[in-house]
């Protein structure tokens, strides 16, 4: 059995400690949280974009921390699961490697290449496998669409666009700032940019085009270059100021024999869903059942991932520390050519 400490319960905490339940060969043993409210189990204040509201939590015969240094001790823990604000990922993930833990830390893995490296390289001088918590390529229509393209089913793959907009989040009082949050590029973003980088490999260089608040990317349309000219790649992401639809994203991917498309959004009244649509080179339109769930199954797809690659000793090729350095790397480029206005090199 693997054994888990949480780090930081807000809201990616609660809907991690959710996963973990569905989850075999894995138990949460120790969490750790300032907050001694929470701490308590008392978890009804904690609200997010998606997913349930916190409930009361049984935390009796699970062990308490105030500061995730000192579950870091805790010789019952094999892996800490870091949910803290992204400007402490880096040092808790680092502390953690050097500890003899595991690491599964929440996207964004760090808010600087730097952080990045650094966190990488703890994790291979300690022996140990860092996890990052991507978990867009867990979603059903998502992880459909890549197990697609994986098999070569419909040929080479030719490209595609990605789209990640959300209002203006006011209830997240650091998301504009840089050296906390990193704005919609690092927080938002960054799921698609490790998508693209998933799929398609590392761009040689990008140019975005955008509005700036203040020094932080608000809003962009993006080209990614490509060494195979014939990949047409783009992205568009950020923030609008109206609050009648908190929450957008879907794609459309092109293949040589067939375009999948989806896109889900949700309004203030109600959401609104575009299935996922494969449209083959002979007319047809594919409409496959790739099925609901709820707010917590990803995560547990996620968990599940972190669970084989542990039993493996294995690195995951899908939320290992390397690709989701690539992926802030893309996001600070972006930054950088909206900025200058103009092509950035990778």
């Amino acid at each position: 059995m693997i054994r888990v400490g949480l780090a930081g319960i807000g809201f990616m905490g609660w809907i991690h400690y959710l996963a973990y339940k569905k989850v075999s060969g894995i138990e949460l043993v120790a969490v750790s949280e300032p907050n001694e409210k929470r701490l308590s189990g008392d978890w009804r204040d904690i609200k997010g974009n998606f997913g349930p509201p916190g409930e009361m939590v049984d935390l009796s015969k699970i062990a308490r921390y105030t500061d995730y240094r000192d579950m870091l001790a805790d010789k019952n823990v094999d892996v800490i699961d870091c949910c803290l604000p992204p400007s402490m990922h880096s040092q808790a993930a680092i502390a953690a490697s050097q500890a003899g833990k595991h690491v599964l830390c929440e996207k964004p893995m760090a808010l600087t290449t730097a952080e990045c490296d650094d966190m990488v390289q703890a994790a291979n001088a300690a022996g140990k496998q860092l996890f990052i918590g991507h978990v867009l390529a867990f979603f059903p229509e998502y992880a459909h669409v890549i197990e697609l393209i994986r098999s070569g089913k419909y040929g080479k793959l030719l490209g595609g666009t990605f789209k990640r907009v959300i209002s203006d989040p006011a209830w997240m009082t650091d998301f504009w700032d840089e050296k906390r949050c990193g704005g919609p590029l690092i927080d938002l973003h960054v799921h698609d940019a490790h998508l693209i980088r998933l799929l398609f490999g590392m761009p040689s260089s990008l140019i975005s085009v955008g509005r700036l608040r203040g020094d932080i990317v608000e809003y962009c349309n993006t080209m990614f270059h490509f060494s195979d000219p014939s990949l047409v790649v783009s992205s568009v992401m950020g923030v609008v100021n109206q609050q009648g639809r908190p929450f957008t994203h879907g794609f459309e991917i092109h293949l040589e024999k067939a375009t999948m498309h989806y896109e889900f959004a949700g309004f203030q009244d109600k959401g609104e869903l575009m299935p996922l649509k494969i449209l083959t080179e002979d007319g047809q339109v594919i409409r496959p059942e790739v099925g609901g769930e709820d707010a917590a199954e990803p995560f547990a797809r996620e968990i599940t991932e972190v669970v084989k690659s542990i039993e493996a000793s294995q690195p995951s090729a899908t939320l290992s520390g390397d690709l989701a350095r690539d992926a802030i790397v893309l996001c600070h480029k972006q930054t950088e050519s909206v900025r200058t206005g103009g092509l950035v090199r990778i």
